[in-house]
């Protein structure tokens, strides 16, 4: 749900020669549950451990949501590709056909960020437009209207920095530190001070020093540019982070501390990376999906493991993700093999998956993952 983007150097292959261009390899892969194609492994099977996604070396941003059954993905040329569930057009492609393999979304190459909520998609252009697709019943897509199934542009401003998608709302950052939202506000999830809906883009509150947003099923948590972190919406399980269950409709500051950096939110937990590459992680952990080796809800933010070297996480479905030093690691809920462990057992604390320890970036969908690496 949340927009998560980390491009490391180039890995160094058997046969390296430094007189020649070298090209990044980013493989992409796909485990967990495969009903309607939403791996995109051109199948609808489940797969408990990582299966390669073609043989294409050249995906650079993947994205799904904890609500989803589809996926969206950015290629290192720019161009736009989906898959899984089309149901309500949020493939982009013109049609409400599923599809179990990626399929190139228009023919344009112009795609630099990307957001995925429940049936809906949002993405930034490289010229800093907006456009978005898919299930609209909300105003989650920016306007007003039907459902669209093919890309349309939010409003005509060439600023929009960041964006997040959650279940019905949306959220985003211009490149001038403003913090806005749009769609369902039932729960005072999109931070304006009461729970209504918009279908346009209205700004939460005058500040101009927002960085980073991550949109959960109904909250969200955002870090500001002086490493202050906050949280506002539904806050059942302590899914803010504020030592509470109290849902709020306005931005809460989680504790004191200035050092954080990125949040990652899933269905009704999240985790974030401070500074210090310590991870850090609250709410729901009925199936283990803090980490931090217990089934106990956490209302306020508790240290995951010692290590300090973690660089993205995502968040699932009652389950998470971590990547530190280029290995990735699950935890959470496993029923459908989304931990990519080759079995079904949860976890309540981080299990590396596999071996590797060249993984670059990790998204969450719903019972599913999709790597990067």
């Amino acid at each position: 749900m949340s927009i998560r983007q980390m491009f490391p150097g180039s890995i160094v292959k058997p046969g390296f020669n430094p007189l020649a261009v070298q090209t990044p390899l980013y493989n992409l892969f796909a485990w967990g549950a495969g009903g309607n194609g939403k791996l995109g492994l051109g199948n609808t099977t489940s797969y408990n451990s990582p299966v390669q996604v073609g043989a294409l070396t050249n995906w650079s941003i993947i994205d799904s949501s904890s609500n989803a059954n589809n996926s969206v993905a950015i290629k290192t040329d720019g161009t736009l590709w989906g898959w899984g569930l089309n149901n309500y057009g949020q493939l982009g492609l013109g049609n409400l056909t599923a599809y179990s393999s990626p399929k190139q979304i228009g023919a344009l190459s112009a795609w630099s960020k990307l957001a995925v909520g429940n049936s809906f998609t949002l993405s930034i252009k490289t010229d800093g437009t907006l456009w978005s697709w898919g299930r609209n019943d909300y105003g989650q897509l920016g306007y007003g209207g039907a459902n669209r199934s093919s890309p349309v542009q939010v409003g005509a401003l060439t600023n929009w920095l960041q964006i997040s998608a959650g279940y019905y709302h949306s959220a985003a950052i211009k490149t001038d530190g403003t913090i806005w939202s749009w769609g369902d506000g039932t729960y005072g999830q999109l931070g304006l001070g009461n729970t209504t809906g918009y279908n346009s883009p209205k700004q939460i509150g005058a500040l101009t020093n927002w960085s980073a947003i991550s949109c959960g099923t109904l909250f969200n948590v955002a870090v500001k540019t002086d490493g202050t972190i906050w949280s506002w919406g539904y806050n059942v399980s302590g899914r803010l982070g504020i030592g509470n269950t109290t849902n709020y409709s306005s931005p809460k500051q989680i504790g004191a501390l200035t050092n954080w950096s990125q949040p990652y939110s899933g269905d009704s937990a999240s985790t974030s990376i401070k500074t210090d590459g310590t991870l850090w992680s609250w709410g729901y952990n009925g199936n283990g999906t803090v980490g931090d080796g217990t089934i106990i809800n956490r209302s306020s933010p508790v240290q995951i493991g010692s290590s300090t070297t973690w660089t993205s996480c995502s968040g699932g479905n009652d389950c998470a993700y971590g990547i530190s030093a280029g290995q990735l690691y699950a935890w959470g809920s496993n029923g459908s093999g989304q931990l990519g462990l080759g079995n079904g057992t949860n976890y309540s604390s981080p299990k590396q998956v596999g071996s590797s320890n060249t993984w670059i970036l990790i998204s969450a969908g719903q019972s599913t993952a999709h790597g990067i690496g």
